[in-house]
């Protein structure tokens, strides 16, 4: 009796740390995280692009210091804002919105980092949300090393006044 007393006490304690081994990695991975990325004046920001998908319409804009860069073949500067605006049913839903800053790599372990951008969601009074996961943006958008990270980089070189779509 006493044997199975032991045994069974030994099983329970490591049910219990298995238990709270798994609810804290669940968390780790599934929590946003706040970060650097602030929300930018919409006013002083171009929009360059439109994307539609379904029926989500997702207008695009950065500052005008990040198209010449662009179209020049250069480097975006850092301080430069990219803000997706999601809109559903015509109105917004979300934005996304992608910030440079020097040295903002160094945030992150190497495997995560994009160059010096982070990244953020906010709900539509552009607050941050924190639901929303970033390292799977960051995770999105390493595979567009080649072009600054950028999804919409050839749009930005073809941009000449009007949204390309």
């Amino acid at each position: 009796m006493k044997r199975f007393t032991k045994t069974f006490v030994r099983l329970g304690a490591l049910a219990t740390i298995g238990v709270a081994l798994a609810v804290c990695f669940a968390g780790l991975q599934a929590q946003a995280e706040p970060n650097r990325v602030t929300f930018p004046k919409l006013d002083e920001l171009v929009h360059y692009t439109t994307v539609r998908r379904g029926e989500v319409t997702e207008h695009i804009s950065t500052t005008r210091a990040a198209i010449e860069a662009i179209q020049k073949g250069l480097p975006v500067p850092n301080g430069t804002h990219f803000v997706l605006a999601d809109y559903r049913d015509e109105k917004i839903f979300r934005y996304f919105v992608m910030e440079k800053g020097a040295g903002w790599g160094n945030d992150f372990e190497e495997r995560r980092r994009t160059g010096d951008w982070q990244y953020q969601w906010f709900k539509p009074d552009r607050t941050i949300n924190l639901q929303e996961n970033t390292a799977r943006c960051m995770a999105c958008h390493a595979s567009q090393k080649d072009s600054q990270y950028l999804y919409t980089a050839k749009r930005l070189s073809e941009f000449r006044g009007k949204p390309v779509e």
